[in-house]
């Protein structure tokens, strides 16, 4: 069982008591067990994104489903491994639907050998519960990828949080007040240009989201329709602005990709190398290092991240830009 204090990342406290009853609930017994922490970590932006709160008893998140806005209430494991969930809004019975993907359900690590690599090894065996979550949401995962191109993981996280405090609604359901729902894409649409740089998010990157607003549901269906998961990544790199690495970031969160690697990012390839050879390397150096478990390359990443493998950062740090108008 994952225990988060509130000195962990991304911590607030709220009220354990939910005096409202859910309009859809479950309780998923997964075959093994779930890190509920580890598995769902990677679709929260940053520890103060509105709709992602982490708490004593478990996160609360929200979705923007086909049938409307939801709250989902996931709790940590009980003694048993099982995993509590409640929904509120009109989208609760999809989101609900949805727990056992968010979960990893359908993540199968049984076939992924890392016995001839100590770290990894350890990783994975210190690591149990690690799964790779399927949202199944392309838009709100694909819309804050962009925002994250090209500047600092605090520059973004600050311009995502400030868009959905202004933007998004309150969440249905007892949840905390500070909860939102992302906007929909009319609404997203709605946003006018100088908002955005009063975000903190350059023209460049407004006009990627907007051409992707301007195709979202062929988007969405193409990624769906695909027949492999390289596919989908194609389908997303059509809309220009989108390469590889926001494909990648976007699908490991949609689709559980167990191979996409956001290749072009500032640390990951350093982190890869120094785990696995001790020296920091490019990312072509990062994608041979990766081959021979190609087709589940991402899974190996997970694993260095969650080793707790101490990394070297070198240099200066990056200078954070302002990009909203003064």
């Amino acid at each position: 069982m994952t225990t988060v204090t509130p000195s962990s990342p991304g911590f607030r406290a709220t009220s354990s008591a939910t005096p409202e009853p859910p309009d859809a609930s479950t309780v998923y017994a997964p075959r093994d067990p779930v890190d509920v922490r580890a598995t769902l970590g990677i679709i929260g932006r940053g520890p103060y994104d509105p709709t992602t709160i982490w708490d004593a008893l478990g996160v609360w998140r929200t979705f923007r489903t086909p049938a409307g806005s939801a709250t989902v209430r996931i709790r940590y494991p009980a003694a048993d491994g099982s995993i509590a969930a409640a929904a509120w809004g009109d989208g609760a019975e999809w989101a609900i639907d949805a727990v056992p993907g968010l979960l990893g359900r359908d993540d199968d690590w049984s076939s992924l050998d890392v016995r001839g690599t100590p770290l990894l090894h350890d990783s994975r065996r210190r690591n149990p519960g690690l799964r790779l979550t399927r949202t199944g949401r392309l838009i709100e995962a694909l819309i804050p990828a962009i925002i994250e191109q090209r500047v600092t993981s605090l520059e973004a996280y600050n311009s995502w949080a400030r868009l959905i405090r202004w933007y998004g609604e309150p969440a249905p359901g007892p949840a905390p007040a500070e909860l939102r729902v992302v906007p929909t894409v009319a609404q997203w649409r709605g946003i006018p240009s100088w908002e955005w740089h009063r975000a903190g998010v350059d023209p460049g990157r407004a006009r990627t989201v907007m051409s992707v607003l301007a195709v979202a549901g062929s988007l969405e269906r193409a990624a769906d329709r695909a027949a492999t998961l390289p596919d989908a990544a194609r389908a997303l790199r059509t809309v220009t602005g989108i390469g590889v690495w926001t494909a990648a970031e976007t699908l490991q969160r949609t689709h559980a990709d167990p191979d996409a690697v956001s290749v072009g990012d500032y640390h990951l390839a350093h982190y890869v190398g120094e785990a696995l050879i001790g020296r920091r390397v490019d990312d072509d150096g990062m994608l041979e290092l990766l081959e021979p478990w190609t087709g589940q390359r991402q899974r190996v990443i997970r694993l260095i991240l969650a080793s707790g493998h101490r990394f070297t950062r070198r240099g200066p740090r990056v200078t954070l830009q302002d990009h909203r108008w003064h």
